[in-house]
């Protein structure tokens, strides 16, 4: 393997060049920017001459087929990520796939199979991990501290913030708050809880805002917002049980007519429990009830994200979130979908 890493971008829209992009610049020493492709065949050559890449490609299988290309980072709208994966797995690519995995379980055990089958390193892109505060519970959690996590809280509210574009159209996003932003806390919340297996899900969906038009609020836009379509859930609550005993209770919106809340997990152990945000532990010092918040300092978890995809392929390593991670999470997301249609628990 070459001394810096040779990235080709699949996707380049918003999560690519606001955050995959610069967190790699400031990797310039270890990865080099070699190719991009686009649907917006004119956005890829504007990126790729704003960036000086080399390779400015018609599709990921031209793109995929560099033999100068070792990884792809994949940041398309969530239905072309199976494809993505499934074209660079195919040609030995490692992969980084933006968050959430794919649109279906199926299509993420898919994914699974073709990396496995292929030997490449994938990673899939679970940036609240590399939170300093994340890093933290965690560490304090792999020492003991916590005991048996047997019941976590994970919770995203916005109370206006449904993106305009791509993510309200359900062909492009597979569904609205719970895969777009609650994955980010279902799967951390279940990191922080040491990945127990999940078994059941019972959620709700709500479509009671929809797409307001409340003024002084600000929206996140997408790229392309010519074809506007709004099909999507503008809220969610689920439950989760696992096969160790422990369950989640999960909250999330895009739009809710309630106090806005900042992403935030809350986990309760046999010996003590803890907060995200603000981070806080809650136990015991010398058989008093007390209560500890560590400092986390800064950290630029994109940053921190990409700088471990990168160790991990030139070292061989398995990366911090991996395809079972992705998979299992999937489910997760999907299982809350189908429980709300169905009107029941679902077994995953």
């Amino acid at each position: 393997m070459p001394e810096k890493l040779r990235i080709g971008i699949i996707g380049a829209g918003n999560i690519v060049q606001s955050a995959h992009i610069p967190a790699f610049m400031k990797l310039e020493n270890e990865v080099e920017l070699k190719a991009v492709c686009d649907l917006n065949e004119e956005r890829a050559r504007e990126v790729g001459g704003k960036y000086g890449i080399e390779h400015v490609c018609r599709n990921m299988d031209e793109l995929t087929s560099l033999r100068d290309v070792d990884a792809v980072t994949i940041g398309t709208w969530n239905n072309a990520h199976v494809d993505a994966v499934l074209s660079a797995a195919k040609a030995g690519k490692h992969i980084l796939c933006e968050k959430p995995m794919a649109m279906t379980a199926a299509e993420a055990e898919k994914m699974a199979d073709a990396v496995e089958q292929a030997g490449v390193t994938f990673m899939m892109g679970f940036v609240s991990r590399f939170r300093a505060e994340s890093q933290i519970l965690k560490e304090l959690s792999e020492q003991g501290r916590f005991g048996h996590i047997y019941y976590a809280k994970a919770s995203l509210l916005r109370r206006r913030g449904t993106p305009l574009g791509w993510f309200t159209d359900l062909s492009k996003s597979g569904g609205g708050p719970v895969i777009d932003i609650g994955v980010h806390i279902i799967d951390l919340t279940w990191y922080l809880m040491g990945k127990p297996k999940p078994t059941a899900v019972s959620a709700a969906v709500h479509h009671e805002i929809g797409d307001y038009k409340t003024k002084g609020v600000s929206r996140w836009m997408a790229l392309d917002t010519d074809d506007l379509v709004f099909e999507t859930e503008d809220s969610a609550a689920a439950f989760i049980r696992f096969e160790n005993g422990a369950t989640m209770a999960v909250e999330v919106s895009w739009a809710i007519n309630g106090q806005e809340k900042p992403i935030n997990a809350t986990i309760y152990g046999s010996r003590a429990g803890a907060n995200l945000d603000p981070l806080a532990v809650y136990g015991e010092e010398a058989g008093y009830l007390a209560d500890t918040f560590p400092n986390p300092g800064e950290t630029a978890p994109f940053v921190e994200e990409m700088r471990h995809f990168v160790s991990c392929v030139k070292e061989g390593r398995q990366p911090l979130a991996s395809v079972y991670d992705g998979v299992q999470v999937q489910k997760m997301l999907n299982g809350i979908y189908q429980s709300a249609e169905e009107g029941r628990e679902i077994q995953l």
